[in-house]
């Protein structure tokens, strides 16, 4: 016998919000409802999905895969009504992005919105590791990332390449250098992103390459932060080129002997890579360019 949907729909519900009151708000039905038919959903398989403890609920062993698959579900339901009401025009809906950062992103969404204006979008903003999680746990429809994805789940396309930099405050010893070689990072005091942070890994990386030890004298979990240490004479900071503001205290400086870069992509789970919003999306993105690849460009 089938799963019954709605008791499946219940169970992801509590299993998303934690708790059978939020979930019965979510659906918008009664709490004993929810209750009712998550409890039928145990028994007709004879399985334990569920540990309530007080108001809040725990999900089993057996509870967290079933709701991995829920969730897919759950997002393939609400696209196949999105695409039946609108006909394949894509006049509803909404569309979850996921970005390292509001530059690139903000002039995607701006294309996508130009040619769906009636598509609602929200953006969740984080570092690359988080950005790609939110794909993989379905809390995001695509991501914009800036690192290339080795994972069998997830499709990606190349969008950019970006050359990183060290940006410095005008009383610092390197203000009004063009370039500096790697090496000469031994010892500072850096200013990085935290783990997980593309234009740390792509330094780290690069320094590793060539033998350099460094580490981090601050770790701040946002652009601002570091920039404004930076701006108080706190130490040297990394930014991709394209992101660096003009500043009155601040100054890039090159690389002159590492190539360090981040490579920008738009990334989604493979199984979702041909939903019509999913297209509609990279499809405007790239509608200056040539167009976008149709097959997978993970190593």
């Amino acid at each position: 016998m089938s799963i019954v949907f709605t008791h499946l729909r219940s169970f992801n519900a509590v299993a998303e919000h934690r708790g059978f009151t939020a979930a019965a708000r979510a659906l918008n039905i009664s709490q004993p409802t929810v209750t009712t038919q998550v409890k039928e959903l145990e028994e007709r398989y004879g399985v334990e999905l569920l540990v309530r403890r007080g108001r809040k609920v725990e999900l089993t062993e057996t509870g967290a895969t079933l709701y991995d698959i829920s969730r897919s579900i759950m997002r393939l339901h609400e696209e196949a009504g999105e695409l039946l009401l609108s006909s394949g025009r894509l006049t509803i809906g909404q569309l979850r992005v996921a970005a390292v950062g509001p530059f690139h992103a903000t002039e995607m969404v701006a294309r996508f919105l130009h040619d769906y204006p009636e598509i609602k979008v929200s953006m969740l903003l984080g570092n690359s590791d988080q950005t790609l999680q939110r794909i993989l746990e379905l809390e995001a429809d695509i991501a914009i990332l800036a690192h290339v994805v080795d994972d069998p789940r997830v499709f990606s396309v190349p969008f950019s390449t970006h050359e990183v930099v060290v940006f410095v405050d005008a009383d610092h010893p390197w203000n009004g250098r063009d370039s500096i070689g790697i090496g000469e990072l031994a010892g500072q005091r850096l200013i990085l992103r935290e783990t997980g942070s593309t234009t740390r890994r792509a330094l780290e990386q690069a320094a590793q390459t060539a033998g350099v030890e460094i580490a981090p004298f601050l770790e701040i979990g946002s652009r601002e932060g570091i920039w404004k240490a930076v701006e108080r004479g706190l130490g040297i900071g990394v930014v991709a080129d394209f992101e660096f503001v003009a500043h009155p205290r601040l100054t890039t400086i090159r690389f002159s002997d590492a190539d360090v870069r981040t490579e920008y992509r738009l990334a989604c789970l493979q199984e979702r890579r041909h939903s019509p919003k999913i297209e509609a999306f990279l499809a405007s993105v790239f509608s200056d360019r040539t167009a976008a690849p149709s097959h997978t460009t993970n190593p």
